[in-house]
C-alpha cells in the first residue's frame, strides 16, 4: 500500500467512525426507549458502542478499498448511507416499524454488495460479512420491538 492509499484508507476508516458516532451520540436511547417492551435477546446497551465502533472501521476499510481499486462503490455509499438514517428513524422519531423497513433494506444492500464483490474482491466481501451477521441479528432485535409494542 503506498503512503497515499494509506492515507485514503485511514481517512475513510476516521471518516466512518466519526459519522457512526455522531448518529450514535446525537439520537440515543432515551426514555421512550426504556418504556418499550423489548425482546429478551436484546443486548444490554453498552454493546452497541463497540461493535459499531469495529464494524465502522471495517466498512470504512472497504469503502476505501471501492475508492481505491473500484468494484461496488455506489452500493457500498448507499447502503452507508441507510444504515446512519436508522439511528435517527428509530430513536429520534420514535418510529421502530420504519427502522424495520431500514434496517432490512440495509441488509439487503449489504448482501447484494458481498455477493456483488465476492468473485472479484473477496476479502471487501468478506469483511462485509460481520456486519451483514450484525445486520441480521438486529433485524430480529427491532422486529422484536415492533411487535411486543
Amino acid at each position: 500500500m503506498t503512503p497515499r492509499e494509506k492515507l485514503i484508507t485511514a481517512a475513510f476508516i476516521f471518516g466512518v467512525i466519526a459519522a457512526g458516532s455522531l448518529i450514535g451520540a446525537s439520537f440515543t436511547p432515551g426514555e421512550w426507549y426504556r418504556s418499550l417492551v423489548r425482546p429478551s435477546w436484546t443486548p444490554p446497551n453498552w454493546v452497541f458502542g463497540p461493535v459499531w465502533t469495529v464494524l465502522y472501521g471495517m466498512i470504512g476499510f472497504v469503502g476505501a478499498r471501492k475508492w481505491l481499486r473500484g468494484g461496488a462503490w455506489s452500493l457500498w455509499l448507499i447502503q452507508l448511507a441507510v444504515n446512519l438514517s436508522w439511528s435517527p428513524i428509530f430513536f429520534g422519531l420514535n418510529l421502530p416499524a420504519t427502522a424495520f423497513v431500514v434496517i432490512a433494506l440495509t441488509t439487503g444492500l449489504v448482501a447484494a454488495f458481498i455477493l456483488r464483490e465476492w468473485p472479484k474482491d473477496r476479502l471487501s466481501a468478506a469483511m462485509m460479512l460481520p456486519y451483514l451477521v450484525w445486520l441480521i441479528y438486529a433485524s430480529t432485535v427491532n422486529a422484536g420491538v415492533v411487535w411486543l409494542n
